[in-house]
């Protein structure tokens, strides 16, 4: 019986310091968008090096340049 005067007072001081970490995460936009970083490399850019070597190793041959101006 001696050791509830512990532990109730210790189980309810672990649940309220679960409690603020709980609404200082939601506070600090933890929970804001959890879906853009997962699908943001589903569309990020390809690296220019990565593709010039993979051309290079199976074959191809190097793409024109799109942003590089026309020669004269």
């Amino acid at each position: 019986m001696p050791a509830l005067y512990v532990m109730i007072p210790a189980a309810l001081l672990i649940v309220a310091i679960a409690v603020y970490i709980f609404f200082w995460a939601v506070d600090s936009g933890q929970y804001d968008d959890l879906d853009g970083p997962a699908h943001s490399i589903l569309f990020d850019d390809q690296d220019p090096n990565h593709t010039a070597a993979v051309d290079e190793a199976s074959g191809h041959p190097p793409k024109p340049d799109d942003k590089a101006p026309p020669h004269a």
